[in-house]
């Protein structure tokens, strides 16, 4: 009689018919209420008595990682998950089940990670969107979303992805960056740092410019930090992902359309309603549409001291964009009308940009001074300047002060400030 040998594939090829019994043996409604520790100890032993059953021979090492793929898969967000943990990825990209890029150091690589097919992909951008109350199908293919860690994730489905669904997820970072660590890696000069500190703590009304994967909300967080702790704050977002550390903050995101088409609530409410709220500051994560006049309008009665951000590639075209987006609105103001309110709302406009060493960098520090005719008038307080040479892997470039005087320097003294302002500034200059 022949002897049955056992059998020893590999864990990820025993994972899906081990899944499939697990699921089988388990309550699954209960193995969602327990915490991960608890419920990869309780499918530990199920696994092992599986193998077993099943003659199946795995080492001690591949039961634990079969057992933690099995949790991912059950709780977690299946083969995402290792990516998830890598504090050095920055940026997830999947593009279909076998083509999974991430963003390490400002550089993009293909992975060798893998979905089983795009059901798995669609089945995993359902569970991320569900934790959130949103959903993504063929009649909603298109969700802004985040994990529960505060990660951005954007999912777009059949039919508006013809090959498969794709999920793009800006991680949350753990690290608290700050503008002086900011100094420390050479995105900006130590007098640009103080320059910025003291124009967020002065309450100067400060746009933040740059392109997609930029560093626009990283340097938001960071600026907000000179916020004083007394202050009360409201901040209005599309997805959640600002990291405040003051104590009195009133967070506020936007909610969809449900599937009859209604209850939708934009940025514009949001910004409508805050005014009402009593804040000290208001916060926009991003002005992308009408909400910019009743932005510049809150920036104009009273609540200065207040940052957003916005897609533009230099500080003059943040201005332009501006304009377009109040004209979206409906408004029906007169060219110089329109610009005599952004003039009077933006003080400071700073652009950061994602340069082609993966580095990213401040490059243009630009006051709004007023309106000549129907002209906004800016002054560049630095700039970055690099000669296109490459070394150790970084352009050679160098942050320039222009030698102009700060037009807030009567904020800054107002606040103190003016003696840091000005040494930063001559130390610069030298």
């Amino acid at each position: 009689m022949t002897k049955v040998q056992p059998r020893r594939p590999g864990a990820d090829a025993s994972r899906d018919e081990i899944l499939a019994e697990v699921l089988e043996r388990i309550d699954a409604s209960a193995a969602i209420r327990m915490s991960r520790e608890a419920l990869q100890s309780e499918l530990g032993g199920l696994v092992a008595e599986i193998l077993l059953e099943r003659r199946i021979v795995l080492g001690q090492r591949e039961q634990q990682e079969l057992t933690k793929k099995l949790v991912d898969e059950m709780v977690g967000f299946g083969p995402l998950e290792p990516l998830l943990s890598d504090d050095a990825v920055t940026d997830i990209m999947v593009n279909g089940p076998d083509r999974i890029y991430v963003e390490k150091a400002g550089k993009l690589s293909l992975t060798d990670i893998q979905f089983r097919n795009n059901a798995h992909v669609m089945n995993v951008a359902q569970r991320i969107v569900s934790r959130v109350g949103r959903r993504i199908d063929e009649s909603v293919p298109l969700v802004d979303a985040r994990l529960p860690d505060g990660s951005r994730v954007n999912i777009i489905a059949p039919p508006l992805a013809l090959d498969g669904t794709s999920i793009s997820i800006r991680k949350f970072s753990t690290k608290k960056i700050t503008l002086d660590v900011m100094v420390r890696t050479k995105n900006i000069s130590p007098a640009m740092c103080t320059v910025l500190k003291v124009a967020a703590a002065s309450r100067l009304n400060i746009l933040i410019s740059g392109g997609t994967g930029s560093g626009k909300t990283t340097l938001l967080n960071a600026m907000s930090r000179m916020i004083d702790v007394g202050e009360r704050i409201v901040t209005i977002e599309d997805a959640a992902e600002l990291q405040l550390q003051q104590p009195h903050v009133v967070r506020l995101e936007t909610r969809p359309p449900n599937i009859e088409g209604r209850g939708e609530i934009t940025m514009r409410d949001l910004v409508k309603n805050s005014r009402r709220m009593r804040p000290d500051r208001i916060i926009l994560g991003e002005i992308r549409s009408a909400e910019a006049i009743d932005m510049l309008q809150a920036m104009n009665t009273g609540h200065d001291g207040s940052l957003s951000t916005i897609h533009a590639n230099s500080s003059r075209e943040a201005l332009i964009r501006l304009e377009n987006m109040v004209a979206m609105g409906g408004h029906s103001l007169s060219e110089r009308s329109m610009r005599t309110q952004i003039a009077n709302a933006i003080d400071m406009i700073v652009q950061v940009e994602r340069m082609r060493d993966g580095i990213r960098r401040i490059v243009q520090i630009s006051e709004v001074v007023g309106l000549e005719g129907d002209v906004i008038l800016m002054q560049d307080l630095f700039t970055y300047e690099y000669g296109g040479a490459v070394v150790d892997g970084r352009l050679v470039g160098e942050f320039r002060y222009s030698g102009l005087r700060p037009t807030f320097l009567k904020e800054a003294a107002y606040f103190g400030l003016d003696r840091a302002l000005l040494s930063a500034l001559n130390e610069a200059a030298a």
